[in-house]
């Protein structure tokens, strides 16, 4: 068996993330599973080799989203062709640029946005 890991984004609105990471990220839905009364309990989102999933938030499974508990502690790092594209089209669509991409000494193009859902992502690509 090989492991895999797939981080699951609890958010407010599943349906509003999913069209968001398909719109910005250009991710596939790849599964969406919801209960009868519409509550998204898993959909998978598929960006080349990366998986991740999203689901709603339920306060009673102990689900929260970023937002109900003060913003996300976790950074989601992203290397993508190109992060200055990626970055501006998650801006476009409501996210906040946090930190602007550029060349970092460290050797990596990278900049920071937190999603309308309250993610934070690193964008990261080659030097410039």
């Amino acid at each position: 068996m090989n492991s895999q890991l797939v981080p699951k984004l609890l958010v407010a609105d599943a349906d509003a993330a999913m069209s968001f990471y398909t719109r910005t990220l250009e991710a596939e839905v790849s599964l969406r599973v919801a209960d009868d009364a519409g509550v998204v309990n898993h959909a998978e989102l598929t960006l080349g080799s990366v998986v991740f999933a999203v689901a709603q938030s339920v306060e009673e499974w102990g689900w929260t989203d970023p937002g109900s508990v003060g913003g996300s502690p976790v950074l989601l790092v992203l290397t993508v062709a190109d992060p200055d594209a990626t970055a501006h089209r998650m801006v476009q669509h409501g996210a906040e640029l946090v930190i602007p991409v550029d060349n970092r000494p460290y050797g990596k193009r990278q900049g920071r946005v937190v999603d309308p859902f309250g993610h934070i992502w690193v964008l990261s690509g080659e030097l410039r």
